[in-house]
């Protein structure tokens, strides 16, 4: 079973920064985009960033760009999200997820994507 598992989440004071990691488990990441989606309760399920199969085409959402960064090591069979200035706004359970559909990153259409991990929570607070 394909199974991604998210880890790097904790609580981090507001302008702070963490590193969150997905792994994979049973496949290799290089064929997939890859998105990184957060859910804070009570709101829907949003994209964060995605990023290609090759690692050369990145997306973000309006709210993160310019503080998050995502990236990819085929060779560790890891994607990383980068969270700089973080914001209480920034406060959910961080997942991700291989795009099933393109190897592209031009979609967070949450019907585009599968593999999704446990989730890794990401408490921004003071």
């Amino acid at each position: 079973q394909l199974q991604l598992v998210e880890s790097g989440g904790g609580l981090v004071q507001p302008g702070g920064s963490l590193r969150l990691s997905c792994a994979a488990s049973g496949f290799t990441l290089d064929y997939y985009a890859i998105g990184w989606f957060r859910q804070a309760p009570g709101k829907e399920r949003e994209g964060v960033s995605c990023i290609s199969s090759s690692g050369g085409s990145t997306n973000y959402a309006d709210s993160v760009k310019g503080r998050f960064t995502i990236s990819r090591d085929n060779a560790k069979n890891t994607v990383y999200l980068q969270m700089n200035s973080l914001k209480p706004d920034d406060t959910a359970v961080y997942y991700c997820a291989t795009n099933t559909i393109q190897a592209m990153c031009v979609s967070f259409a949450l019907n585009e994507y599968d593999s999704w991990g446990q989730g890794t929570q990401v408490t921004v607070s003071s």
